[in-house]
């Protein structure tokens, strides 16, 4: 071989060897848990992508995601979570509420783990301060059930001739159900209103307590928050709608099906903020040290036409409030 030949080859070979290493280097994968199925958050599954490549993340590109969906089979998921931590994944998303966090929580101390929760997450024992997380978990508290009082009083402004009102809970969400009940019955006392609670976890649950609603003739329905609920709100709207019940609603996706109104934070954003810590974590960032952030943006939609179809008249103070009016 000749020595210009030679030296070339060396140069080449040379050359290649850092492809070589960057090629090997292995993908960053994320491990994404939720209690629901894939098609219930596809616009949330898109803001959260949205968020992972605000940090530089691509999935498919330079992030895989291994998805684990429990079909709203609540007891599936710490199997789940425990499949998950067997995995190679640099990160655990858990998504869906408090049930799936703990569960995520219990397989695993050391894999960092961003969660998205409703209720408060150091009273949950996920966190031990919002500020210092300390812990292999951080993640979003969209503040749902904290809102509870606040939904009770719009509604109360929407029908005010209303003096008895249904409220509809998921008793398989232990955690959520206990916030919302120690929140709804002092709110209700302090506007004059009387409660009724039913009880769903399955669809054939909520048949049963739409039934009771005709029984009881309710002035109006109050859906908590929940991640179930959220699967379930066509049939929901279409059950309150059927029976002429004004109800209020946790997120604008029961709005924008023919609910009539509903108060609650930004779900969408909050899961682009969950993509963006878990991108910041796959570049090296600890939980322990990225404080949970509460949501700040909250939206009250108001389905006019739904309105007009039950025969109320919205308020203007409520017109002039509202982040969307759907027409």
């Amino acid at each position: 071989m000749k020595r210009r030949e030679f030296i070339t080859l060396i140069g080449s070979t040379a050359a290649a060897w850092p492809l070589a290493a960057s090629a090997q280097q292995p993908m960053p994968v994320i491990g994404f848990l939720d209690r629901r199925s894939p098609d219930a958050l596809a616009d949330r599954l898109r803001a959260f992508r949205q968020g992972l490549k605000g940090t530089g993340y691509v999935e498919g590109e330079n992030v895989a995601t291994e998805y684990r969906w429990a079909e709203n089979q609540l007891d599936r998921v710490p199997a789940l979570a425990a499949d998950l931590a067997r995995r190679p994944v640099t990160v655990i998303v858990a998504s869906g509420g408090a049930a799936v966090a703990l569960a995520a929580k219990a397989a695993t101390t050391t894999i960092p783990i961003v969660f998205l929760a409703a209720e408060d997450p150091v009273r949950l024992g996920l966190v031990a301060s919002l500020a210092r997380p300390g812990g292999n978990l951080t993640g979003i508290n969209f503040l749902s059930t904290e809102l509870v009082a606040k939904r009770l009083e719009l509604l109360h402004e929407l029908v005010p001739a209303a003096t008895r009102v249904a409220v509809l809970v998921n008793p398989a969400n232990v955690t959520n159900t206990e916030s919302t009940l120690r929140d709804v019955e002092p709110a209700a006392r302090a506007i004059g209103l009387q409660i009724q609670i039913l009880n769903a976890s399955t669809s054939r649950e909520i048949d049963a307590a739409f039934a009771s609603v005709v029984r009881g003739r309710p002035d109006a329905f109050f859906v908590g928050g929940d991640s179930f609920f959220d699967s379930r709100r066509v049939q929901l709207v279409h059950l309150a709608t059927h029976h002429h019940v004004p109800a209020t609603y946790s997120g604008r996706e029961y709005a924008e099906v023919g609910g009539l109104m509903s108060y609650g934070s930004d779900i969408t954003d909050a899961y682009r903020q969950v993509g963006i810590y878990t991108g910041r974590i796959l570049k090296g960032a600890k939980p322990a040290e990225l404080p949970v952030v509460q949501s700040s943006k909250f939206e009250l939609v108001i389905n006019h036409q739904t309105a007009r179809m039950l025969g109320l008249t919205v308020p203007p103070s409520l017109i002039a409030t509202a982040d969307e009016v759907i027409e």
